[in-house]
This record gives structure tokens, C-alpha cells and sequence, in this order.
């Protein structure tokens, strides 16, 4: 506790002054400025951001009374990176004799494929579907990103383009449909994947993949109109030649290392000892990359600082008194870049994986207006979800499934990963509910997720944010000193999951 209150004192005088938020939230958010501060540089994967901030970490949770759970005694599982960049100085990419700027109206991906030159025919084909391709072969493909779900049925646009012999693909991130909100500009085209599956890997042929603003399509084309108008309607589109293609893409390659935080506060019942509770959160972000307004780093406050913040509240709050079952704090490297941090300690645990009773996932959880409806990603897969029912029950909040499965963002998290392994799991976000909370959620959205201004900023419900806080404590207490473990729901397990 007198941790906590010296924290209390890192929060801004003015944030103090106003009274909002109670002592509590004040603490969680003062822990949240010192891991989202410029200081920081927005923890990139493999930065030296991260680092202090994962030492920051680390140094609160041994404060906090916790064990470390990471390699060799330590409080660190280190991962190394192979961390690839588009050099936007030394590339370049026209269509028509138009320049795209990168990060701008055109975003690469899958750079370890990227070639290092092209020259290309360039062409819409409409959706991409399997009737619209034709002949594509030495093309560069261009095609509206977004189609209504009965308009491919599964099909795989990339592989069947690479198959086709395309030279390569660009999806128009066209807005007007269900999904979210377009955001530009990206901070970087880069990839960012573990050294151990980048020597595993084989190398593909060379083709050119990324998305194109839609705002850049009339400078390619006098039907941009027509096409976005018709996609947005999911009416049927025009074929397009679009003129030729040129680029010269340079690529660099660095090899680096990050670590995940592993901390264990150890259970008083010797017979739940093999019952592990896990509540994780991401500790990296998107450092620094292309400016919006002026800011180039990319502090992730709410994405996901404040959670980690939380966790090592919570840390803090327990004091090293155990509960029932052990908990591990799993503080994670590298979820921006594939849910890479807890895909490895899946692939080399420092807890045995069959001890794992449960996970419950923090990110980005937004507290921009009153919690009334909580959507829980896992709800319905484990009683785990029974659970979280009951928690929020008690505290005056409604739940729901994820109204929005088509965005997949169970499998978006760190969650998914151990979900795959075996271990029942869940994840949050602040429902909408009204006209007002939509507002507020599709400005931060557009705005501040995954930009400079996801910082301290950000205009938080002080009340919210309090009552998230006490369910997830009162969430996990309850898991950790439930009567019965965690299990699955008939149908519940994946299907990649062990039997």
C-alpha cells in the first residue's frame, strides 16, 4: 500500500485537482503514465523502449511480493526477432506514373516475399472472386478489399492470385461496410517474426502484397467513384485496366530480441497447486513511426499500457498473499506483430502448459464511457464465461457475445494462443449502446487506436475505468478461489486444441 500511494503522486497535479477519479484509479493511471510516457518511445518490440519499460515491470512485480516465472529463475523469457523494414527513402511504387506514398496510400506487407523490383501490367478485377480473375498472370492485382461475406465463401484471394501467377496483390481498404474503421496513415511496413520460424520458413516466390487508401484510387483511375459507390452496395464491378506498374522496394534486416515478464504469486492450496490462473496483457506497441500532426511515437496508453498497469496494480494490491490457486502475471512482447510473446511461451512454456487452469487477456478495453454491456470475447466456450456472468452480475453490468464475429477478434489476442493450447479462456471491450457510446468508440477508433494520440490524452470515464478495474480483480480472485476448476463447454474447446 505504500507503493501504491507513492504512485498516486506521479499523477499530474491538474488530473489530482480534478477529483474524477478516486484514489485507486488515480494509482492505476499514474502506472499507466510511466509505461505510455514519450520516455518510453512507444515499447516497440526489440526497442530499448521496451526494454526499460519490461524492466519496469519486472521491478514492480518483485516489489509486489510476486516469484519470477520466467527463463532460468529470472523474470524474462527473451525471444529473438528478425525484424524486417521497408526502407520507404530508398523505394518506391507508381501505377499510371502516380507515386504512392507509403504508410499514406499504400501499405506493404508479407515483406519477406516482397521483390526487389517490378515492373507490371496493373489491374482491378473487381472483389477478386474466382469468376472476376481471368488471366493475371505477370499482373499486378488490384481489388476492393472489403466484400460482403457471400461474395467469396472462403476464397482465398492471395493464394489464388499466387497461383495464377500474379505478380502481386493490393486490397482497396474500402470503408462502407461492416468492419472497422479505416485508419490512415500506418506507422510502417514492416514484419516483425521470430528467428526460430523465419529459419523454419521457405521462402515463396517474390509478390508484391498490400492495402491501397481508397482516398488514393482517383489519382489511378476516372471510375474511382463508380468503383467505391458500387463496392460500398456490394454491387457488382467494373474490370479496369489501370496502366503500369513500377517499384523498387529495398528491404532491411536486423536481428533483435524481446522478452515477455513472467511473474507466479504462488497458491495457498496445495492441492490447486496444478491449477494455474493466467491474466495477461501486452506490454509492446508501435514505437515510433510515420507522424500524425507532428508525433511520431506511438505510446499506446489504453492499447495496452493501462492494462499492464493494471496487472501490476493488482500485483501490488495482493502483496504477495496468495489465493487458492497460483496466478501467473504474464506481461507479453510482441502481440502488434502476430501474438508473437505468447505464442512462444505456448511453444516454450516456463509453467507447465497442463497447469494452466485458465487465462484472462487484457487489452485495450477502453473505458471511454459508463461500462453498462461488456462484450466478452470467450463467453460461451468455457464456464469461465459462467463465471464472468456472475462477476458482472453483481456489479450491475450486462454481458454479450461478440457482436461482431465476422472481425474474428477472439482469435486477435493474447487469449487465442493459449485457447489453442487448451486453456479456457476470455477477453474484453466496452460494448456500445447507444448513439452517444458509438460516437465516442468510432472517434477513438479512427483517431487514437493504433496512432500517436492513443496516449495521456486520451479522455477517460473515470467512473468506467473504476469499475472495469474491480471486476477484472474480482474476476480473477474468483477464479483463482472458485470451488470447481475452469472447464469447457461441450463444443467449446478449439479444434486445434489437445484432447
Amino acid at each position: 500500500m505504500v507503493l501504491l500511494a507513492a504512485l498516486a503522486a506521479l499523477l499530474p497535479a491538474s488530473a489530482r485537482a480534478e477529483g474524477a477519479a478516486d484514489a485507486a484509479t488515480q494509482q492505476w493511471w499514474a502506472l499507466t503514465e510511466e509505461l505510455s510516457s514519450d520516455a518510453m518511445e512507444g515499447r516497440d518490440t526489440g526497442s530499448p523502449g521496451y526494454d526499460r519499460a519490461a524492466a519496469l515491470v519486472a521491478k514492480r512485480l518483485a516489489a509486489a511480493g510476486l516469484k519470477p516465472a520466467g527463463e532460468s529463475g529470472g523474470w524474462f523469457q527473451s525471444i529473438p526477432f528478425e525484424d524486417r523494414r521497408l526502407d520507404e527513402a530508398r523505394s518506391r511504387l507508381t501505377i499510371a506514373g502516380k507515386r504512392l506514398r507509403f504508410n499514406r496510400e499504400v501499405q506493404l506487407s508479407g515483406l519477406e516475399s516482397l521483390p526487389a523490383a517490378l515492373s507490371a501490367a496493373a489491374t482491378f478485377r473487381g472483389y477478386c472472386g474466382k469468376s472476376e480473375l481471368g488471366d493475371v498472370r505477370g499482373k499486378l492485382v488490384v481489388c476492393y478489399g472489403r466484400p460482403a461475406p457471400d461474395r467469396l465463401k472462403g476464397f482465398d484471394r492471395a493464394a489464388a492470385l499466387q497461383a495464377a501467377g500474379a505478380a502481386g496483390m493490393l486490397l482497396i481498404a474500402a470503408p462502407g461496410l461492416p468492419g472497422e474503421p479505416i485508419r490512415w496513415p500506418f506507422a510502417y511496413s514492416r514484419s516483425v517474426t521470430p528467428l526460430e520460424s523465419v529459419v523454419k520458413a521457405k521462402a515463396g516466390p517474390p509478390f508484391l502484397q498490400g492495402i491501397l487508401n481508397p482516398d488514393a484510387l482517383g489519382r489511378l483511375t476516372a471510375r474511382a467513384d463508380e468503383i467505391l459507390t458500387s463496392g460500398a452496395a456490394g454491387a457488382d464491378l467494373p474490370r479496369v485496366e489501370l496502366g503500369e506498374a513500377k517499384a523498387v522496394l529495398a528491404v532491411t534486416r536486423r536481428v533483435t530480441r524481446s522478452a515477455n515478464v513472467l511473474g507466479l504469486l504462488p497458491g495457498t492450496d496445495p492441492a490447486l497447486a496444478d491449477q494455474v490462473i493466467v491474466i495477461s496483457a501486452h506490454l509492446d506497441g508501435y514505437g515510433r513511426g510515420e507522424p500524425v500532426q507532428g508525433d511520431a511515437i506511438y505510446n499506446g496508453a489504453l492499447d495496452d499500457a493501462a492494462y499492464v498497469a493494471l496487472i501490476e496494480q493488482f500485483a501490488a494490491l495482493r502483496g504477495g498473499k496468495g489465493l487458492k490457486r497460483p496466478v501467473l502475471f504474464a506481461v507479453y512482447t510482441g502481440e502488434e506483430k502476430g501474438l508473437w510473446g505468447s505464442r512462444w511461451f505456448v511453444e516454450h512454456p516456463t509453467v507447465p502448459l497442463a497447469s494452466l487452469a485458465a487465462v484472462i487477456n487484457l487489452d485495450q478495453v477502453r473505458p471511454l464511457y459508463p461500462l453498462k454491456l461488456l462484450t466478452v470475447h470467450g463467453l460461451k466456450e468455457s464456464t469461465l464465461g459462467d463465471l464472468v456472468r456472475q462477476v458482472a452480475q453483481a456489479r450491475g453490468i450486462a454481458v454479450q457475445e461478440d457482436p461482431e464475429p465476422e472481425r474474428n477478434l477472439l482469435r486477435r489476442s493474447d487469449n487465442w494462443p493459449l485457447m489453442e493450447a487448451g486453456v479456457p479462456g476470455a477477453s474484453f471491450v466496452f460494448a456500445t449502446y447507444d448513439a452517444a457510446s458509438r460516437a465516442k468508440y468510432r472517434d477513438w477508433y479512427e483517431r487514437r487506436y493504433h496512432h500517436p494520440a492513443d496516449d495521456l490524452t486520451t479522455p477517460i470515464d473515470w467512473q468506467a475505468a473504476a469499475d472495469f478495474n474491480r471486476f477484472f480483480i474480482a474476476l480473477t480472485e474468483a477464479a483463482a478461489d472458485a470451488p470447481q476448476p475452469i472447464a469447457w463447454q461441450p463444443g467449446g474447446r478449439p479444434v486445434t486444441a489437445p484432447r
